[in-house]
């Protein structure tokens, strides 16, 4: 009889990074993954989908909901990708017709799946997995492994020419910095660019990354949205493997706990911490993955 992998579900946590604003991760897990979809805040100048309170939250919660169902073991990850990309776009452009590039809902993804011939890792955009293997060092998975870094250099230049992050929390409400995440937000999903994200696009699903998490003995995992993942890539608290231990000793509410004092009393202006947002949407989900 060959090796069995399984996925075990430790531990979840979804939280609004603004009681004022949606929530626009989504997260979901069957018996043969785990993921996490971000929502990216929308560029456009007015909502188009109803019910979700943003077109980045209505694009999140549409993607899990597919995922969830979909993405099994045996299944064709590129198909998946490919059909809620398609069934997305269809169903946007009913409601909101021709609209600029920019203002088209999109996400980041991350996921684990088991399938019969080991563990891998799926994603699209700056949603991560940082993975704790019981006999070896720590590793971290995500589509684009310089994400964080470019990130953190625009919200640099931003924090510069404004003095802080601004009065509502949030850097989009500066028309110039709005204009360069719209022409940045253009460029997703095109041959001419190199960030390709879950949305309307379902060429993505050739640009998606899978790759396998070749272990040697079961793991402990985090798969997270950009939120938690700032308390490794911007806040410098814990490396990868410091916050898997973290998690599991005390639990994902513990470390949201501890971003929002680095974004709300530490350092609320992003001044030396720089980023777009004081507080963003933090998404994670704790896991084993077991080979037995």
């Amino acid at each position: 009889m060959g090796m069995r992998y399984r996925i075990e579900i430790l531990d979840v946590i979804t939280d609004p990074g603004k009681l004022t604003r949606p929530n626009e991760d989504s997260f979901g897990h069957n018996s043969d993954s785990a993921f996490v979809v971000d929502g990216a805040t929308g560029l456009g100048d007015r909502q188009f989908m109803p019910g979700h309170g943003s077109d980045a939250a209505w694009i999140a919660a549409f993607s899990a909901l597919r995922l969830r169902k979909n993405l099994t073991g045996a299944c064709d990850v590129r198909a998946v990708i490919r059909d809620i990309c398609k069934q997305a776009a269809d169903e946007f452009r009913s409601v909101a017709g021709d609209q600029p590039r920019y203002a088209w809902p999109l996400s980041a993804l991350a996921a684990a799946r088991a399938t019969p011939q080991g563990f891998e890792f799926i994603g699209l955009g700056d949603c991560c997995l940082y993975l704790l293997p019981d006999t070896s060092e720590a590793e971290v998975h995500m589509a684009i492994p310089d994400a964080f870094q470019r990130e953190q250099a625009a919200a640099r230049e931003h924090i510069h020419r404004v003095g802080g992050i601004g009065p509502s929390g949030a850097a989009d409400d500066d028309p110039t910095t709005l204009a360069g995440l719209r022409r940045h937000r253009e460029r997703q999903n095109t041959d001419g660019g190199d960030v390709w994200t879950l949305g309307l696009i379902p060429e993505v699903a050739d640009h998606l990354t899978i790759h396998p998490l070749s272990l040697t003995s079961s793991a402990t995992a985090i798969i997270c949205s950009d939120g938690l993942a700032d308390l490794v890539a911007l806040y410098h608290a814990y490396d990868a493997a410091g916050l898997v231990v973290a998690a599991r000793t005390s639990g994902l509410a513990s470390l949201v706990d501890e971003l929002r004092r680095f974004e709300r009393e530490i350092d609320p202006d992003g001044l030396e911490y720089p980023r777009f947002k004081q507080s963003d949407d933090t998404t994670a989900i704790l896991l084993r993955l077991t080979m037995d």
